[in-house]
Formats: C-alpha cells, sequence, structure tokens
C-alpha cells in the first residue's frame, strides 16, 4: 500500500519480499560509499528490520521507492528521527540504486516526503544528515529548499565523519502560528 505518491514514483513500506531489492543498493560499494562500506546480509536485514521497528513505533521510517515504470524497488527514501547534539530531528534520508542516479528520482522522493513531514505529521522543521564528501546527496538537499545549519563528527566504523546538517522549516506553519499571536484572546 503507498504512503506517497509522486509523477514517477510510489513510496511505500519495507515488507520482507524486499530484500533483493534491498540488496542492489545496500551492498553496493559505489552506492554506500558515503558509509566506507557496502553492507553484508545481515546489515541488509537490520535495515529492514530497524524500519519495521520504525512504523510500529513512530508510524513512519525509510520506505521503498518503486518506480511506477516497470514496479521495480530502486531505492529508499523517508523519514527518520535521529539525534543531532542532544536533540531528536526528523530526518529525510535517501539511497538510491546507481543505475538511476542523475534522473530526478531521488530529490522527487525527497520532496514528497518533505510535504508529507509537514503536511501529514505537522512538523515545524526537517533536516537531512549529510557526510561531508556526499555531494549528490547535498544537492539533493539544496533542491529540496534545505540549507546548511549545522555540522558534527559521527563515529561510525571504527572512523570519524565529518556531517553537514541541513534543514528546512515548514513556513506554512510558521505563519499560522504567527497568524494566531496576531489574534485577540477572547
Amino acid at each position: 500500500m503507498a504512503v506517497l505518491e509522486t509523477e514517477r514514483l510510489v513510496l511505500r513500506e519495507m515488507v520482507p519480499a524486499d530484500l533483493p531489492g534491498l540488496r542492489r543498493f545496500l551492498q553496493d560499494k559505489s552506492v554506500m560509499y558515503a558509509y566506507e562500506h557496502a553492507f553484508s546480509e545481515e546489515e541488509v536485514r537490520q535495515w529492514l528490520e530497524r524500519q519495521l521497528e520504525r512504523y510500529a513505533r513512530h508510524g513512519f521510517g525509510l520506505w521503498s521507492v518503486i518506480e511506477k515504470a516497470g514496479g521495480a524497488l530502486i531505492g529508499d527514501c523517508g523519514l527518520t528521527v535521529q539525534d543531532w547534539s542532544g536533540r531528536e530531528v526528523l530526518e529525510i534520508g535517501y539511497h538510491l540504486c546507481r543505475d538511476k542516479w542523475h534522473q530526478g528520482f531521488a530529490t522527487e522522493a525527497a520532496v514528497a516526503c518533505k510535504r508529507y513531514a509537514f503536511d501529514v505529521l505537522q512538523a515545524r522543521e526537517v533536516f537531512s544528515i549529510i557526510r561531508e564528501n556526499n555531494l549528490a546527496s547535498q544537492r539533493v538537499a539544496l533542491r529540496n529548499g534545505m540549507s546548511v545549519c549545522g555540522s558534527f563528527i559521527k563515529r561510525y566504523y571504527g572512523m570519524d565523519m565529518l556531517h553537514l546538517v541541513f534543514s528546512v522549516k515548514n513556513s506554512s506553519r510558521q505563519q499560522l502560528t504567527a497568524n494566531k499571536r496576531e489574534e485577540p484572546d477572547l
């Protein structure tokens, strides 16, 4: 069942039958370069299990990205709760099969997730936390209306990795808040 739909994509909750599609990008070192390694079979299974746990806990997580033309799983994109400097933030994350890069799919999915966060979840702000060497993901964040608001070092896979924090505020929610302040209390 679709959670989100765009012109070319369907985003839906992951299911165990998605494992072969997840392997296509999670086990591709060129896709996972920001992680410094392709995932093992166990890491792919844990990735899927973590999303299922997120759906149960939060009602969202990373979703399978299905290309409407052909119906293939081409990546994941969605919303997760991440820690940034001791603060829980709502993050838009994404990964795509290498043969689907440079076709606008990541931006299309990320923009839909931003709208979902703002319109359905009523989030005040969304973030994308991106390793400093992941220029393609940074460009997606910029096309999604985000700008850099911070950075931090994340320890992962035995290495210190600089990450940039991108964010965008929900302008419609800010407008509603501003309008409420202008109304007199009755």
